[in-house]
């Protein structure tokens, strides 16, 4: 039965990282023949004049210089993956909003304005086509979905199969936990176990191991403190922050089944077929 309740929460997670896949995927850029063929003649005073004349001066400067945002001119990073730039002006990023007043043709001048002016220069104008091409790598959005674990938004149907693997490998890691710890059958009697050297040195390196994930959390939550106290403030690595939290856990966790089996003797009063579980 413990094994059941294992593969069936392995079924289980296989398929909500498959909804959790599908919900972080990036939805497909319509590709508009018309509007790919204006932009390269419409960029340089289209593109102008948005970013003159509308929010992207008083951010980044008239000349790209930097300013309540990152400076663009010079910016290697946006000419290496023009389409970041597109993504940031769509979607937004940081402070800076989605720019949702933009009609396509005035994103894709105002990005290609950018990626051509002050000392930026890309071989070929940035169109539908380079965007759609982009979408076959993983997105920054996606990566950065995953690293939290789930997508934000959270449905019915993720949260039931979330619960349910959770209470499945419970289930199962209790059950295997049992059969290791005291066997399969329970006779009356004081049960008295002796230690091996190798139990000795695995429950040794287990506490060692919490002692070094404490250290490494309590660090990562110092320097991520830090960071949110900075001038410019960097997002905690919530990421690191868990795994340090989770394997604290499991080395406590291991620490006590190592001195369960090796190290403390037991005693059944009642040789008992009935259990609140199915093993």
């Amino acid at each position: 039965m413990p094994w059941v309740a294992i593969v069936c929460a392995a079924i289980m997670w296989i398929i909500l990282l498959f909804l959790f896949n599908k919900e972080t995927a990036p939805k497909p850029v319509t590709i508009d023949p018309a509007a790919a063929a204006k932009i390269s003649q419409e960029w340089p005073t289209v593109g102008k004049d948005v970013y003159s004349n509308g929010s992207c001066a008083g951010c980044h400067g008239a000349e790209g210089q930097g300013g309540l945002g990152p400076a663009l001119a010079g910016n290697t990073k946006i000419v290496k993956d023009p389409a970041y730039v597109y993504n940031v002006i769509v979607k937004g990023k940081g402070t800076m909003p989605a720019q949702t007043q933009l009609n396509e043709s005035q994103v894709f001048a105002v990005a290609n304005y950018v990626l051509n002016s002050w000392g930026n220069k890309i071989e070929e104008p940035l169109t539908p086509a380079v965007i759609q091409a982009s979408q076959s790598k993983i997105d920054p959005a996606v990566l950065k979905n995953r690293s939290r674990f789930v997508p934000e938004d959270l449905k019915l149907p993720e949260i039931f199969l979330a619960t349910f693997v959770m209470v499945l490998l419970t289930y199962g890691l209790i059950g295997l936990y049992s059969v290791w710890a005291e066997g399969q059958e329970l006779h009356p009697g004081i049960h008295k176990v002796r230690s091996t050297p190798l139990a000795t040195l695995g429950i040794i390196t287990t506490l060692g191991l919490t002692v070094l994930f404490s250290i490494l959390f309590v660090r990562q939550m110092i320097t991520d403190f830090a960071g949110w106290a900075a001038k410019e403030p960097v997002m905690p690595n919530v990421t690191m922050e868990g795994f340090y939290a989770a394997m604290i856990l499991l080395m406590l966790a291991a620490s006590i089944a190592l001195y369960k089996k090796f190290f403390m003797d037991g005693e059944v009063l009642v040789e008992d077929a009935s259990g609140e579980f199915p093993w």
